[in-house]
């Protein structure tokens, strides 16, 4: 499992590491039952204190993402697929805000995005 940890973002490490998480699961990479690293391992592994990679865990846990068992360790959590789709779709407004700020700036009015848009969208 691979969370790249930026000091230059504004975003706490444990949100960092949470939502990167989340990211894998809402991809289909980690899956239900997979265990991830125990806490003092991947604070370790990330040059952190275990109380961020805990601050991390426990973030998950409350969002449904995991489940964590006293001796054994925290695992992916079976999703409910529209609880990721909600989750897939906070993320959308998310980036689209920004999108929307930034072509404000840019001075592209709504119809050039919206092409914009049905360009990229049908690309990919």
């Amino acid at each position: 499992m691979d969370i790249i940890i930026s000091n230059s973002s504004g975003e706490p490490i444990y949100e960092q590491i949470s939502s990167q998480i989340k990211a894998l699961v809402i991809n289909g990479v980690l899956k239900e039952g997979d265990a991830l690293p125990s806490m003092r391992t991947l604070a370790q592994q990330l040059r952190i204190s275990v109380i961020t990679t805990k601050r991390a865990y426990e973030e998950l846990e409350r969002d449904g993402f995991i489940e964590s068992y006293t001796g054994k360790g925290s695992f992916i959590k079976a999703q409910n697929p529209e609880m990721l789709k909600e989750e897939n779709l906070r993320i959308i407004e998310e980036l689209l805000v920004q999108v929307c700020d930034k072509a404000k700036i840019s001075g592209v009015g709504f119809e050039e995005l919206r092409d914009i848009m049905e360009i990229v969208y049908n690309e990919k």
